[in-house]
């Protein structure tokens, strides 16, 4: 009887929901994203260009382009293994189980309830009744409350809880995309210490021999002890300024080895003699197309979404609240209670409408529009940085590009003047203070040469970065897509389904070793505990 009563209730609460769907007044105000007029070029003048009519769009995995198979491993466990990025998953995930919180107060909420009791009474008592000292009492029945949404404030509710979802999957991009850059760039700086490493060994071998020959000149009594001070000067400070390299290189590591998950006493990276990335292909499409394709620009616009609704919950807290609510079952002094006679039930309907709060409300409504006001503020900000940053990477890469160029053309000069002056004091027809300034000369531009080419591929990373790293907002998950369950599910719920591509890992401790030694070499991919 009591299942019985439940269906109806629960039909006849969905027949009402579905009404009140129908005639819901929505107090929120019409939302449309801000369109700006944005330019139809860019202003820099980019070096690059698309190779093929329909490659205009970035990969998704960018890092690729520019061919390092070291890079490559290492960007894909960073991916997998990253501890903050995981973390913006969970973020995510909590964000779709707030939207299933507030989507539940839109349906009846249904319940049981049952107890007993043994009861005496004082045989003493004042006005005591004439009758059993001892009573006892069992019910049990169900309970059922629905609040109707007249105003739309839960549904609004509910759309700012999927709004937020979205903005927590834009921002898991945003993470995403941010981690991969700067593994990028990390890892194109270590490879710029490595060549500059590689210089310094190669000058150092130099050095010594230049040392070696002034004490050959001193012996035969061709050349000054002066020369041999300045030799032996030149040597130690190049030794000093190879230690510094290294001991960034060793820096630049560690860092590697916490975007990745690996413990940094136990990760190491072979280096490499030459800088050997290759130029990037970027496709660098249309401005217009840049609102779409930055995960920061798309978690604003999702957030001024909110905020337009929260206009909307505060326009309904000036309205009736209605709530409607009904239980029912048995009750009666002993253990036979399925009968007709001991049934009870009840039903009822409940309003209230604010009438004076002293301006609480107003206050509320007066804050929600300025909050929206300042989303529409940031959302500007956004779009802004967005075209700074990308007019600031072709700025780099193009005039970068340039001067590596004439550097390249520098080093050469740089090590012609520097033999030749070698040349010309071993024959005793110039003096040493002539190589000394020689081979300065070759080594700094040398230095030089690694360093602009260096920041050239950083400003590459960075420019791909500034244009989204091949994301686009089409890869957001719908509002729908937010729910992680239907209304009767029960399984399933420790993971939800992936939305948005978005899947935090099964395992709950895929890596936790800290002191596992991780080397990777050349060409090879890692070996992740």
């Amino acid at each position: 009887m009591i299942v019985r009563s439940l269906r109806r209730t629960m039909v006849s609460g969905g027949a009402m929901l579905s009404l009140a769907g129908l005639s819901a007044c929505d107090l929120a105000p019409a939302y449309h994203p801000p369109t700006y007029v944005v330019p139809a070029t860019w202003h820099g003048q980019t070096p690059f260009a698309t190779a093929t009519p329909a490659d205009t769009q970035l990969p998704s995995n960018w890092w690729t382009v520019l061919h390092d198979p070291q890079l490559d491993a290492l960007e894909d466990k960073a991916i997998a293994a990253n501890a903050d990025l995981q973390a913006a998953a969970e973020r995510f995930v909590q964000a779709r189980a707030m939207v299933m919180q507030a989507r539940a107060d839109l349906l009846p909420h249904f319940g049981l309830a049952f107890g007993a009791s043994d009861n005496k009474q004082s045989a003493d008592r004042l006005f005591r009744y004439k009758g059993a000292l001892t009573q006892t009492d069992e019910f049990y029945g169900g309970l059922a409350s629905w609040e109707p949404d007249f105003w739309s404030e839960i549904r609004n509710q509910v759309r700012m809880a999927k709004y937020s979802a979205q903005q927590k999957a834009a921002d898991f991009a945003a993470a995403r995309l941010s981690l991969q850059a700067e593994l990028a760039d990390d890892y194109v700086a270590l490879r710029g210490y490595d060549a500059q490493d590689a210089i310094y060994r190669k000058s150092i071998a130099y050095y010594q021999q230049a040392v070696s020959v002034t004490q050959t000149q001193l012996v035969n009594q061709a050349a000054p002890r002066l020369d041999l001070a300045r030799a032996q000067n030149r040597l130690y400070v190049t030794q000093a300024a190879e230690l510094d390299i290294l001991a960034q290189r060793e820096v630049t590591e560690h860092a590697i080895a916490i975007l990745t998950n690996s413990a940094p006493s136990g990760f190491h990276i072979a280096p490499v003699d030459v800088l050997h990335f290759t130029r990037a292909t970027i496709p660098m499409g249309v401005p217009s197309d840049l609102l779409q394709r930055r995960p920061d620009v798309a978690s604003a616009e999702r957030q001024m979404a909110q905020a337009n609704r929260a206009i909307g919950v505060s326009r309904a807290a000036f309205y009736p609240h209605i709530s409607l609510n009904a239980n029912g079952g048995f009750d009666a002094n002993g253990f036979d209670l399925a009968n007709l006679a001991n049934s009870m039930w009840s039903y009822g309907a409940s309003a209230s409408m604010p009438i004076f709060e002293g301006g609480m409300r107003r206050a509320a409504l007066q804050a929600s529009w300025a909050s929206y006001r300042e989303t529409r503020d940031h959302y500007r900000s956004s779009v802004l940085s967005a075209f700074r940053e990308v007019e600031d990477g072709l700025s780099r890469t193009d005039r970068l590009w340039a001067e590596n160029d004439r550097l390249k053309a520098a080093v050469s000069a740089a090590l012609d003047m520097q033999n030749m002056t070698m040349t010309l004091y071993k024959g005793g027809l110039s003096a040493y203070l002539d190589a000394i300034i020689a081979q300065e000369a070759a080594l700094d531009a040398q230095i030089s040469q690694v360093q602009v080419a260096t920041r050239y591929f950083q400003a590459e990373v960075g420019l791909i970065r500034a244009l989204g790293g091949g994301w686009n907002d089409r890869l957001l998950p719908t509002p729908d897509q937010t729910m992680t369950f239907s209304v009767l599910q029960y399984d399933g719920l420790h993971h939800p389904a992936p939305a948005g591509g978005i899947a935090p890992p099964v395992d709950e401790t895929p890596y936790d070793d800290l002191t596992g030694a991780t080397t990777l070499r050349t060409g090879t991919l890692p070996t992740g505990k």
